[in-house]
């Protein structure tokens, strides 16, 4: 017997700015990112997402897109804090959020120093302007991100033809064990070295220090890449629940880098007819187990602040869903959601605290109404609960309105 349950995220497709944005992520409070791709598309047509529910989750019709009475449907909130897409992953598998700190690597250079010391590293401090930063057993630097909103995440760097990315990653979860950003990220590529590192350092705001990442060569050859987040447990998570159990894991795009699959099958890949295409290799392989896919060039879309590109990415994504409904059986659960919004006209490029939709596909089931749910780790609990299989921490299933036990 078939039995599928599948997640794909639409990253960073929002629909309307939750009530605490002005308080927790100031500016976001009328953002609104699928009205503003109405607005500068009013002609945009996505019939499969359309007759998913689309509409119906977003609370209004345009003149190409209607509501649909049949449609399994509702919207989530974000848990998390602010909008991330890696604390949104570890939400929808099952995560308990916790607040992360947000402050500049010099608060905790002392104390990462100290502490990989102890552990019989290496250890020397690099100095600018003031600021310093670490360099862990001659290879492995330990500094600001500075992509992300600053403070948020610490990066680990290293140029991989001197050292394993095993043995930096070893670095990294030490890091991981003394400081409290939100992320640490540990990465590196070969091709490179320490010079291109250094060439790479930079210092922003007059308090945040560290490698930037494109210009230390690290993506062009060989890279590789870990997301350690604060407050996160693989063990509690879905994926590890259910491979534990026996039941296949299949993560494929950007969640396959950032949640922990350790028994499954995980594939990264940006490209959205790719990740769409893998996605229907992945039902036809198996015909039992869970499968997530994550559709990056949503998120990516949204970051440039273009919402022509957003549109022809959805209108992917939309030809890809229509190609994977005809494979599902009764017995299949498909759910269409993202991990936050991107509103690419909000006037910044950084992502949008906004509800997310929550489509349900599942053969003869027609007007489901899930309402809204305070976590997207009920997904994850809801997955859980059909395998049969313990519940991730956080979550709560509603599979009673999808089934009949």
């Amino acid at each position: 017997m078939s039995k599928r349950f599948i997640i794909i995220v639409l990253d960073g497709f929002g629909i309307g700015a939750m009530e605490d944005a002005k308080v927790v992520r100031p500016g976001d409070e009328n953002t609104n990112t699928l009205r503003s791709i109405l607005k500068d598309h009013p002609d945009l047509k996505l019939p499969t997402l359309e007759k998913l529910g689309l509409m119906n989750a977003y609370g209004k019709e345009s003149d190409f897109m209607k509501f649909n009475d049949e449609a399994n449907y509702g919207r989530s909130a974000l848990m998390h804090f602010g909008a991330d897409t890696f604390m949104g992953h570890q939400e929808i598998m099952g995560t308990l959020p916790k607040k992360p700190e947000v402050h500049p690597f010099q608060q905790k250079v002392d104390i990462v120093y100290e502490h990989l010391k102890k552990h019989g590293h290496k250890v020397e401090y690099k100095e600018r302007d003031g600021l310093r930063y670490v360099v862990c057993d001659d290879y492995v630097t330990v500094a600001d991100n500075l992509e992300a909103d600053l403070g948020m995440c610490y990066n680990v760097t290293a140029p991989l033809d001197y050292i394993s990315f095993e043995k930096e990653h070893e670095i990294a979860e030490l890091v991981r064990e003394v400081v409290t950003v939100g992320r640490v990220i540990v990465f590196g590529g070969t091709g490179n070295n320490m010079q291109d590192l250094y060439n790479a350092e930079e210092v922003k705001d007059g308090k945040y220090i560290g490698i930037a990442s494109a210009k230390s060569k690290s993506y062009e050859q060989g890279y590789q890449c870990r997301h350690l987040g604060y407050g996160v447990n693989k063990n509690v998570q879905a994926p590890t629940i259910l491979t534990k159990a026996g039941i296949p894991c299949v993560l494929i795009g950007k969640v396959a880098d950032i949640v922990a699959n350790d028994l499954g099958e995980s594939y990264s890949c940006v490209p959205t007819p790719e990740c769409m295409q893998l996605t229907i290799d992945a039902i036809k392989k198996h015909d039992t187990g869970f499968i997530c896919t994550n559709i990056q060039e949503t998120d990516l879309a949204g970051h440039s602040q273009d919402s022509t590109e957003y549109k022809k990415i959805l209108e992917q994504a939309d030809e890809g869903l229509a190609k994977i409904l005809p494979l599902l059986t009764e017995d299949d659960i498909l759910i269409v959601q993202a991990d936050h919004g991107n509103d690419p006209d909000s006037g910044s490029s950084k992502h949008t605290r906004e509800y997310v939709p929550l489509l349900i596909y599942k053969k003869g089931l027609h007007g489901v109404r899930v309402g809204t749910r305070k976590t997207m780790s009920d997904n994850g609990a809801t997955c859980c609960d059909y395998f049969g299989v313990d519940m991730p921490e956080n979550g709560t299933s509603y599979l009673d309105l999808l089934v009949k036990r």
